[in-house]
């Protein structure tokens, strides 16, 4: 019988390396593991454990992983994490945009991947429990390091300094802000911020990324309290990421 005062983590997993490897460490770390090697296997466990975060393989035996993404998304908005030898920017934008908080491609290190995936682990259970009690609402405060989103005043401060921000900036910055330590699409962030996608959407979006990275200080390629994912989208660091 499984305690309640741990986070469960279900990991689904057809390698056995890498499965009991990431076991292993997570178990040192505290953490609850429940593992399957297919996706009929994993939603069992799902239904019956209830786990507080998915970690993902997609190249599984029976199914490929997205299914699984899909299952899952139709009940409920537990966290999942891929984790995919799968590196093309398709593969990540289709995963995220079927739900998932967040992508890890494997690495040819165990001790990388790891590593990689504690931080996310971390990031993803503190995005989800903030978004849930924040989403909608927008009130109260978001920091991280020296910044500072005041969501009830509409004020952005960068080392107690307030950042003039136009509202469509404001909009974006809040929007990553409320989802921190997950990766969002362009096409999520599009939908959000404008509601509607057209003809040079995502670099209406890159330039307004850019004008809100030099109100804030940061130099181009500075990976600081934003994380352009490639190809991909945009993830607001949270607590626990350098």
């Amino acid at each position: 019988m499984m305690s309640n005062n741990k986070f469960k983590i279900l990991i689904v997993e057809d390698e056995a390396n890498i499965l009991s490897f990431i076991k292993a460490n997570l178990e040192i770390s505290d953490y609850q593991v429940i593992c399957a090697e297919t996706c009929a296997l994993g939603m069992m466990m799902y239904a019956s454990y209830h786990p507080d975060i998915i970690v993902l393989d997609l190249g599984l035996p029976d199914r490929d992983g997205l299914s699984l993404i899909q299952d899952v998304r139709e009940a409920d908005t537990v966290p999942i994490i891929v984790l995919s030898a799968r590196s093309g920017e398709m593969d990540k934008v289709e995963a995220l945009d079927l739900g998932a908080n967040d992508y890890i491609t494997k690495p040819f290190s165990l001790s990388v991947l790891l590593l990689k995936l504690m931080a996310r682990i971390r990031a993803v259970l503190r995005s989800h429990r903030y978004s849930e009690k924040n989403e909608g609402n927008h009130i109260g405060k978001f920091q991280f390091q020296d910044l500072m989103i005041d969501y009830d005043k509409r004020q952005v401060l960068v080392d107690g300094k307030e950042i003039d921000l136009t509202q469509t900036e404001y909009n974006i910055l809040t929007f990553l802000s409320i989802h921190a330590g997950k990766v969002l699409t362009y096409a999520a962030i599009i939908q959000a911020v404008w509601g509607y996608s057209d003809y040079g959407s995502v670099k209406k979006l890159q330039v307004n990324m850019k004008n809100i990275r030099k109100k804030m200080g940061v130099t181009p390629g500075e990976k600081r309290y934003i994380v352009n994912e490639l190809g991909v989208g945009y993830r607001m660091l949270a607590e626990d990421e350098e």
